[in-house]
């Protein structure tokens, strides 16, 4: 019978200078917000379910499936996953609920980078200061398996429209001062974690090994974001009225 061990950070276990590090930063890296068995089991399942579920993108960049816990058991144990979530309330500092996951796989050998990007942008959301994604890596990611690269502080530029993550100058003709600062890439062993504001820019670079690359996203926003009534897949067939609050069973909160 396999031992199964505890996660290697918990919410009761983040420390202070941990969470002070996200809040000046905009994004952290957290070890073992799940498993190592959990991350074998869930990688199983994320390319069981990509393979079955229709992708919203499938393209050299990723393979995109949005909002798998709809419609996955065992996925749906991942996106729900408390310890998560309660992580993602420390690091935010207040209550959140979720917005939506998804299953990101780069394929193996022939991808291309994910451009730097924010993602707030995207999103139809007012009332929401802290928004935070959970970038669950599900195997091993070095380098060249296509991890995570951030730019510090960028979390604070708020004003910035949407930029294409196809396009490597988008983020920069924007805000070219972006362009200067600092990049942190990290690395992830399977069963890491790293958490990033939604205003953060980041990219991913592409895989260059022989197995594909899958990560698992958990997105929150904060408790009381409301609808702006912009187009979005999560919400387009909700009926939901501008200025609404997300209290819908879709997007259930934390804890």
């Amino acid at each position: 019978m396999t031992t199964l061990t505890a996660p290697v950070t918990t919410a009761a276990t983040i420390s202070q200078e941990t969470i002070d590090s996200y809040k000046a930063r905009g994004f952290v890296h957290i070890p073992g917000i799940i498993t190592p068995e959990e991350a074998a089991e869930f990688y199983d399942a994320a390319l069981a379910a990509s393979a079955r579920l229709t992708a919203l993108s499938n393209n050299s960049i990723f393979r995109q499936s949005v909002n798998v816990w709809q419609n996955d058991d065992d996925m749906r144990r991942l996106t729900l996953h408390p310890n998560v979530g309660a992580v993602a309330e420390r690091l935010a500092g207040g209550p959140l609920r979720l917005w939506h996951d998804q299953i990101l796989i780069k394929p193996a050998g022939k991808s291309t980078p994910t451009e730097f990007h924010q993602d707030r942008p995207y999103w139809p959301h007012r009332n929401s200061p802290n928004p935070v994604s959970a970038w669950i890596a599900l195997c091993d990611v070095p380098v060249e398996k296509g991890c995570m690269t951030f730019i510090p502080g960028s979390h604070r530029r708020t004003d910035l429209p949407a930029q294409d993550l196809a396009n490597k100058r988008s983020l920069f003709q924007t805000c070219p001062e972006l362009e200067w600062e600092e990049r942190v890439t990290v690395p992830l062993r399977a069963g890491d974690c790293t958490f990033h504001h939604a205003f953060c820019a980041h990219m991913a670079t592409p895989n260059l090994t022989e197995d594909p690359r899958v990560a698992h996203v958990v997105i929150f926003m904060d408790a009381d974001a409301e609808f702006t009534g912009g187009g979005h897949v999560v919400t387009e067939a909700l009926g939901l009225t501008p200025g609404q609050l997300f209290d819908h069973p879709m997007f259930p909160r934390v804890g």
